[in-house]
């Protein structure tokens, strides 16, 4: 009897979707929905970077991908890679998600450790736990793969982003990629 009740009462109930309570059935079913179905954004250098606001612009704008450097068989410094006033992109949008990087180039042919983190710096998301982590081993130098899926949580609007790499071994590894998000209305 109650999975009769459920079944009804969420086939004939209207969700507000985004725009419904933080972390309702509904919302989380449109957040999820949103991830999968949505409009993807490429982004690369900022044409004319301002400071930590504008680092990147999308693609047709920029022709430039983001590039990272390894220490001597050790982490690289953490460069930005989304400014405060990069997103949103789409108009009306309040949140974001990276979802993939395209990478062009490599310096080695090697294992590349990145670490991507959202916060006011690389280091603060380092110690707050606000990172991901994508391990990528390139067919060569010249790059002859697709977009790789990467999975960080959506963040809010303005929120900067920071990148990082490790290239075991190696003194300096450089490594070219472009970033793809999605945009989220609530």
């Amino acid at each position: 009897m109650l999975g009769h009740v459920v079944q009804n009462s969420f086939d004939t109930v209207a969700s507000d979707g985004l725009s419904a309570t933080s972390d309702s059935i509904g919302y989380k079913i449109t957040e999820v929905e949103r991830h999968f179905h949505s409009y993807e954004r490429w982004l690369g250098a900022a044409v004319t970077p301002a400071g930590e606001t504008n680092i990147a612009d999308v693609i047709g704008t920029s022709t430039t991908a983001f590039q990272i450097d390894a220490e001597n068989d050790d982490w690289g410094s953490w460069v930005q890679i989304i400014g405060s006033a990069d997103t949103p992109v789409i108009s009306g949008s309040t949140h974001f998600d990276l979802h993939r990087l395209l990478f062009t180039t490599t310096e080695r042919d090697a294992v590349y450790f990145l670490q991507i983190g959202a916060g006011a710096s690389g280091a603060a998301a380092l110690s707050a736990g606000t990172y991901t982590e994508v391990v990528f081993i390139p067919s060569s130098n010249l790059i002859d793969s697709g977009p790789v899926d990467i999975s960080i949580r959506r963040q809010t609007a303005t929120t900067k982003v920071w990148a990082r790499t490790f290239c075991p071994g190696q003194n300096t590894a450089t490594i070219d990629f472009y970033v793809g998000l999605h945009e989220y209305e609530g």
